[in-house]
């Protein structure tokens, strides 16, 4: 009996009904029913589009969607993170280029997730088909944020641990060269693999709004090159910690041994030498541990996420894969589904149809959730103290001015300037002679010479700036018409040291100074 559905019983659909192009058409589900058609020939039935809505439960989807909004509680921080190495000193940071690098990864997978919440699309091109890079764009980006990110966290992840391992088992220092190496494989090698992917096999709609990659060719040019990265990473990580165990049982070993004595009852030489290298070793391990286990342990971390990720995905495609093995395995779960069964009551058929439910969202919760390692890891209560400062910065004034600078505005007493006047000073005469030590002797009387120079006084008796600058200031406090600044006769400020063209033309025997025998 042909129904709007085509030959197909139950839920299925015949794919003939459908356009052959449009879509990701490798993503239907289809076989062959033989005997249905007309005159007893085989039909092609498909599962209606989403797969995975008939696969596990109705609110399956609604579990994975709080993973996008998990991302956008995230994202937030990571930003936090980057702004505050942007503009920050590093002294309340302690920026580094492979946390900075590492957190943009992260963001590009936190923006993946959140892509779906402001697009909405529609996983389905028809109602068998579902939509793919090329028939959605938001598809196009939340895979490409995805396994571009994905592929950033696991290469700077393998970097780290190689520096990491450098530093401390072969006692490198990593300077310029090993940085540029670092940013052109930690950036060139995602940049090329994802357009690699891309190319090859592409992104499609398979479970929940966010585009993942796709079966064909997809452990060949995705999953196999990010696990060999990330194992050859953990490879590094065990030994540099083994490295790190045989230093600190060696420096226990060497203590205990520099203790003992040799038979003459004096310490052994050999032990001792070998005690403070093995001591030396172990401080310096001690302290590149405590300067990089943050690192250390987010790599950890990301490396044991990165591992289970790909063995479930692996998994889902080996099973999900429409292929004459897999539909064997599936021919119950299609027949209590052709004869009527609803998804709930045939649902203890399809165990052998990819992972169950708890499996998927965990793997979809820690993507999700890389970032919040992230933060927790790096973060540094100085980053808080750090911006406490800024903020104080821009609030407080610029200058400190008192009260009674506000009061006497217009105060001129301080300047030496003719104030009741107008008049303008008198321009220094630069070009007057300085006068000569003899001069100085026969102006100033003898109780002038024995009194010390007060500010107010000079050696001639005459006023000093500084006097006539405080004389000035009373006045204009105390309502005087006219403070005049009195230049003296005699300035030591001439451009000119003083001369003497004669020599000396004073009496050495009239003072203490010793004359020529």
């Amino acid at each position: 009996m042909v129904t709007a559905k085509g030959y197909c019983p139950g839920p299925f659909l015949q794919e003939s009904l459908f356009p052959t192009t449009g879509g990701f058409t490798d993503g239907r589900y289809c076989e062959p029913i033989p005997g249905i058609g007309p005159n007893g020939t085989a039909v092609t039935c498909c599962l209606p589009c989403p797969l995975a809505d008939w696969r596990y439960a109705d609110d399956t989807a609604k579990r994975v969607e709080v993973a996008s909004w998990i991302s956008v509680a995230i994202l937030p921080l990571c930003i936090f993170l980057l702004v505050s190495y942007a503009v920050l000193p590093v002294k309340w940071t302690n920026r580094h280029y492979l946390s900075i690098c590492f957190t943009l990864g992260i963001c590009c997978m936190e923006i993946a997730f959140i892509i779906p919440l402001g697009a909405k699309p529609d996983q389905c091109y028809n109602a068998i088909t579902p939509h793919d890079m090329y028939t959605d764009l938001s598809c196009a980006f939340s895979g490409a944020f995805l396994l571009f990110g994905g592929w950033l966290v696991v290469m700077w992840s393998f970097i780290r641990t190689l520096a990491f391992h450098l530093q401390v088992c072969w006692e490198l220092v990593l300077g310029p060269k090993f940085m540029w190496g670092a940013f052109l494989a930690g950036f060139g090698i995602p940049a090329i693999a994802m357009t690699v992917m891309l190319i090859l096999t592409g992104v499609s709609f398979r479970f929940g709004q966010i585009c993942h990659i796709n079966i064909k060719h997809g452990d060949q040019d995705y999953w196999y090159p990010i696990i060999s990265v990330a194992a050859a990473a953990l490879v590094l990580q065990l030994a540099t910690l083994a490295y790190c165990i045989h230093v600190y049982l060696r420096s226990l070993f060497d203590n205990s041994a520099s203790t003992t004595e040799n038979s003459s009852g004096l310490p052994s030489y050999t032990s001792s030498v070998r005690t403070v290298t093995a001591r030396q070793a172990y401080r310096r391990v001690r302290r590149v541990l405590q300067l990089q286990w943050r690192g250390v342990a987010l790599a950890l971390i990301i490396i044991g996420n990165v591992i289970f990720f790909a063995v479930v995905f692996i998994n889902l495609d080996k099973e999900t894969d429409p292929n004459a093995a897999n539909m064997a395995k599936a021919t119950d779960w299609l027949a209590c589904l052709a004869f009527g069964g609803s998804k709930e009551q045939c649902k203890q058929y399809a165990s052998a149809m990819g992972p169950n439910e708890a499996t998927l969202l965990a793997v979809v919760y820690l993507l999700s959730l890389v970032g919040i390692w992230n933060f927790v890891l790096y973060v540094r209560p100085s980053m808080f103290v750090g911006w406490l400062e800024i903020c104080r910065g821009f609030s407080a004034p610029r200058e400190f001015v008192s009260a009674d600078a506000h009061r006497n505005l217009d105060n001129k007493g301080f300047e030496m300037l003719t104030t009741g006047t107008g008049k303008t000073p008198e321009p220094y005469n630069y070009n007057m002679r300085s006068p000569s030590p003899s001069r100085m002797m026969r102006s100033a009387s003898p109780r002038q010479m024995m009194r010390s120079p007060s500010p107010t006084n000079t050696f001639n008796g005459r006023r000093s700036p500084m006097a006539a600058s405080m004389t000035s200031e009373r006045n204009v406090q105390f309502g005087h018409q006219e403070a005049r600044y009195t230049r003296p006769s005699m300035s030591f400020s001439g451009p000119r040291p003083p001369t003497s063209p004669g020599g000396h033309d004073w009496d050495p025997s009239q003072t203490f100074a010793r004359g020529q025998v």
